[in-house]
């Protein structure tokens, strides 16, 4: 990441230094993910769509950890691999919009809610912000080479109230207490970066 833009990386210490952590990243680009695996504090396992996990891609992001997951089913089996992370005291990356978009958190799924009932582990927000202002002139595709994309770190939090239970009223106050801190992690992540 580094070699190719400018991350300019702002409170990494609030992530904590050990135990289960959730990173709660805004997606409005393809390379949010990996400019936050390449920029974290700790090691980042992602729930990735099974669509990218083709050809070299494959063997390569299970080597470094990352999590294939069907979005059209109920995929248990992903949802076991990354509540494993977390009993291990790992971090664990989730878009919680579920897929790429406008960057702005306006439409949370349950999925976040869900592993951070389940498991109690600290949500971290987490704002990349530049990496969708403008497309590369060699590559469309990408932000331009060498500009600055912002990797903005907030204070982290629990949801619930301790006791672990994941009923749809748990589910849905949990959704809407995170929502409005992420967003205004969002907010403040702007106005601190000048984006």
């Amino acid at each position: 990441m580094y070699s190719l833009w400018r991350p300019r990386v702002l409170g990494t210490w609030r992530v904590p230094a050990a135990g289960p952590v959730i990173l709660a990243v805004n997606h409005a680009h393809n390379i949010d993910g990996p400019m936050l695996m390449g920029t974290a504090p700790r090691p980042v396992h992602f729930l990735i769509k099974k669509e990218a996990f083709v050809g070299p891609l494959d063997p390569f992001l299970r080597g470094i950890g990352q999590l294939r997951v069907d979005r059209d089913a109920a995929d248990r089996g992903a949802v076991m691999q990354a509540l494993a992370v977390l009993e291990r005291g790992g971090v664990l990356g989730i878009f919680p919009e579920g897929t790429r978009g406008g960057g702005d958190f306006a439409s949370l799924r349950s999925g976040l809610s869900y592993f951070a009932l389940r498991s109690g582990a600290a949500v971290v927000p987490v704002a990349v912000l530049g990496s969708a202002e403008r497309s590369g002139r060699l590559i469309r595709a990408l932000p331009p080479l060498r500009s600055r994309v912002d990797v903005v770190f907030g204070d982290p939090f629990t949801v619930g109230d301790g006791s672990g239970r994941r009923t749809r009223k748990a589910l849905d106050e949990a959704t809407l207490e995170l929502q409005q801190r992420l967003t205004g992690h969002l907010d403040d992540a702007r106005r601190f970066t000048g984006r």
